[in-house]
């Protein structure tokens, strides 16, 4: 399973077995560009890649100017839009016009030691920024100052118009209370999406590496599970037991945190007795309002996979709403 947004991993991956490595990056983009800046492709000596900076526009093209990068170690910023002459040969054919900045792994570009470090802080959960001149020279991470680029996981080029900074905000993680059908279709969904995917559930016949083969599972109650877990800003939180002695407890926590998402399964009568007991605990109107209950967006979905489309789609227009 291809995950889209783990290219300085599998770059790092590459360069640590002596394959020879670049990432590319995009850094700035006009019109419709098919990928937003920060979006990044990782490319073996080999050819073999990861990730993407166009949605298969012009990634041919990338993969050409990367090989030829980790052969003599020099960085490239390229330019691809309809008005270039060779624009529907590499197939941007949309309308949009994006930079891509190369870099291959070493001294003359991107570090292996920045990008081992780049790689570990992603790992920790600890957001973290790579600044580079685009103009040419050796990039670094910087953890201080960039406090709005932070906030709002924007990456981009900087007023001089010569420095990129390239925002890393811990990686987006869904935690699923309730190890059921739903889940085993929803967690590798996500995964594709970029999510990291935990799933909760103390019953270790539904919790269990066998069905969630590619997931973190916790065999505990939700809510010490939670509490182990810390959830934080870039976390969505789905409970789908049905159950209020698994889901209740879960949705304390909840909505005692900082999580962009929750949404819990059930009908509209079990969403108005859970409000019921929920507003028994003492938790206001506005705390209730942040669930999404009946969770998931109103298409119609009938089977677990279609549910689960629907409930990955909420999580996406949470996250990416102004």
């Amino acid at each position: 399973m291809e995950i889209f947004e783990n290219a300085p991993e599998r770059a790092y991956a590459w360069a640590q077995a002596g394959r020879g490595a670049a990432l590319a990056t995009v850094v700035e983009t006009w019109g419709s560009a098919p990928r937003r800046v920060g979006a990044q492709l990782a490319i073996a000596a080999d050819g073999e890649m990861q990730g993407s900076v166009s949605g298969g526009c012009v990634e041919g093209a990338v993969v050409v100017e990367a090989l030829e990068a980790i052969e003599d170690g020099t960085p490239r910023l390229l330019e691809y839009g309809v008005s270039d002459g060779d624009a529907f040969a590499v197939g941007l054919a949309c309308g949009g016009k994006i930079r891509v900045l190369v870099e291959p792994v070493g001294a003359k570009a991107m570090p292996f030691d920045v990008l081992g470090d780049l790689v570990r802080a992603r790992a920790a959960r600890q957001p973290v920024a790579y600044q580079v001149p685009l103009s040419g020279g050796v990039g670094r991470l910087v953890t201080g100052g960039y406090a709005d680029r932070f906030r709002m996981d924007r990456s981009g080029v900087e007023e001089d118009g010569d420095t990129f900074v390239a925002i890393h905000n811990p990686p987006l993680r869904l935690v699923i209370v309730g190890a059921v059908h739903i889940a085993q279709a929803l967690v590798p969904m996500a995964q594709v999406a970029g999510f990291d995917a935990v799933v909760i559930d103390p019953r270790e016949a539904f919790g269990s590496q066998a069905r969630f083969p590619d997931a973190q599972v916790i065999n505990d109650w939700p809510d010490a599970a939670m509490d182990t877990l810390g959830v934080d800003t870039r976390s969505a939180i789905v409970l789908l037991t049905h159950d209020p002695k698994l889901d209740d407890p879960a949705l304390h926590i909840a909505l005692r945190s900082d999580a962009f998402y929750i949404g819990a399964l059930g009908s509209k009568r079990t969403h108005a007795s859970r409000v019921a007991r929920l507003e028994e605990a003492g938790f206001t109107a506005a705390d209730i309002a942040r669930i999404n209950g009946p969770v998931g967006l109103d298409i119609g979905a009938a089977s677990p996979p279609e549910i689960a489309v629907s409930i990955l789609s909420q999580m996406i227009q949470a996250l990416r709403k102004p």
